[in-house]
């Protein structure tokens, strides 16, 4: 394996090992607002998000499974959703990748 890739993959480790530290953050998540969040910041939704707001729900609400209670279950709930969130990108990129270098031999 090139030592880029590795070292990449070593970052990649390290971050996601330290998405649990946003637990620690007081306040809200800046952008991850939903339909009742904008209309209490704008004082009204977008007809956009209003209209699509209920195609998609999230797989993984709040990064966090049910029953997970304590900080310890929280922050394994916030790493397993980022081991997914990673294999999930990278499998589509890789995909991505492949098609779009197809029949290519360099």
């Amino acid at each position: 394996m090139d030592r880029t890739i590795k070292m990449m993959i070593g970052a990649l480790a390290v971050l996601i090992v330290l998405v649990p530290l946003g637990l620690l953050a007081t306040g809200e998540t800046f952008g991850e607002w939903g339909a009742e969040e904008v209309k209490e910041k704008l004082g009204y939704v977008p007809r956009g998000i209003e209209s699509l707001g209920s195609l998609w729900s999230a797989p993984i609400p709040d990064y966090s499974f049910p029953g997970a209670e304590t900080f310890t279950e929280s922050a394994l709930a916030y790493i397993a959703s980022a081991i997914i969130g990673v294999v999930v990108c990278a499998g589509l990129l890789y995909i991505i990748g492949k098609k779009l270098t197809a029949g290519r031999s360099d």
